[in-house]
């Protein structure tokens, strides 16, 4: 028997596909060209579950050792995400067991998961590069000006797959300058697709349950949505 959360997420999750699908056509753009991340940091597994029946399959956690058990007593057909700040001590862990890491914010991150993946003998790490388009303290991330140095830097053996850009929205409800932020972003990946045809940069992570549409409106090809499916939960 379903409990009443588990038919609440089942509903929320198809719920938010509407919405999303119904964002997308009023900018002209194709609903196929979004994908929705569900963020299950601190969830149950049987909301996941309940979550996954509905449709859903891409799923995000914020820590490394959550991520793991989830996906150990999960089903192996879910698609699991590392959102969250990642150190460089986990890395070992983590390689291998996502297929994207949203989270490399820093040069030193990137050498670690060269070096690690290389040991291992995993030959690519799919990647998007964290910027931190607002230039809040608070928040983790490459500044847009040290991208294309990043970039250009990066050798041609390495393990890092660098897939796009994952940017945070700022931490206000004034909507122009959330926008302003996501144009930005969106403005920095095309000039690096332009810089950088050689690399797959097609993903731009931006937008969460506060702010999706607006990331949407601006170019997100990827959102990060976890209370508007499960609900608040408590921040640790």
């Amino acid at each position: 028997m379903k409990r009443p959360q588990d038919i609440s997420a089942e509903s929320s999750w198809r719920r938010l596909c509407d919405e999303v699908r119904q964002t997308v056509e009023c900018v002209g753009r194709r609903a196929e060209e979004i994908q929705i991340i569900l963020v299950s940091k601190t969830v149950d597994e049987g909301l996941i579950r309940a979550a996954q029946q509905a449709g859903a399959v891409d799923f995000g956690e914020n820590r490394v050792q959550e991520l793991l058990s989830k996906k150990k007593n999960l089903s192996p057909d879910l698609r699991w995400h590392l959102i969250g700040h990642l150190q460089t001590n986990k890395v070992k862990q983590v390689l291998g067991q996502t297929v994207l890491i949203h989270s490399l914010d820093r040069v030193e991150l990137a050498e670690v998961i060269d070096s690690q993946a290389k040991k291992l003998k995993i030959p690519k790490t799919d990647c998007l590069i964290q910027v931190n388009v607002s230039g809040e303290a608070s928040k983790f991330g490459f500044r847009p000006e040290e991208v294309e140095p990043f970039l250009a830097s990066l050798p041609a053996d390495s393990a890092v797959e660098i897939r796009g850009l994952m940017v945070i929205g700022p931490h206000t409800e004034d909507e122009r300058e959330i926008r302003k932020v996501f144009s930005r972003a969106r403005q920095l990946q095309d000039q690096l697709k332009k810089k950088f045809p050689i690399r797959n940069l097609k993903t731009l992570s931006m937008g969460m349950s506060g702010d999706w549409r607006i990331a949407v409106e601006e170019g997100s090809t990827m959102i990060r949505v976890g209370s508007a499916v499960f609900g608040e939960r408590n921040q640790e």
